[in-house]
């Protein structure tokens, strides 16, 4: 690996001021990390699909993905921790939904790019 000078030093510090007076915290990289982590799971992103569609309980979602109940529980659990699925309680059924518009933007943003042709 060769390891040659760069020669335009001169617009690097205008762009290294811009990009550190744009700079995340700590703390925003590390929640941005645990959000796409989140995202990273083929059932997660399956579930977040299914509730884009439609708000759905447990055992809809079990039916829809072809899964056990508990194994979708435990996916919820995650993503609601990961703040990408609210739940709403109507009697003795629990139904979710994804939490707001930013997720439902972001499927449709990861969707648009997986179908775009190279």
């Amino acid at each position: 690996m060769s390891t040659q000078a760069c020669s335009h030093t001169s617009s690097h510090h205008d762009n290294v001021d811009k990009v550190h007076k744009n700079m995340l915290t700590e703390k925003e990289f590390l929640f941005m990390a645990e959000l796409f982590k989140a995202l990273g799971d083929y059932t997660r992103v399956r579930i977040l699909h299914a509730l884009s569609v439609s708000e759905l309980c447990v055992c809809a979602l079990a039916e829809v993905l072809e899964m056990s109940q508990s194994a979708i529980s435990h996916q919820l659990r995650l993503l609601r921790a990961a703040r990408l699925v609210r739940y709403r309680k109507e009697g003795k059924n629990v139904f979710y939904a994804l939490d707001d518009e930013h997720v439902e933007m972001l499927l449709k943003q990861g969707f648009a790019h997986i179908s775009e042709e190279a």
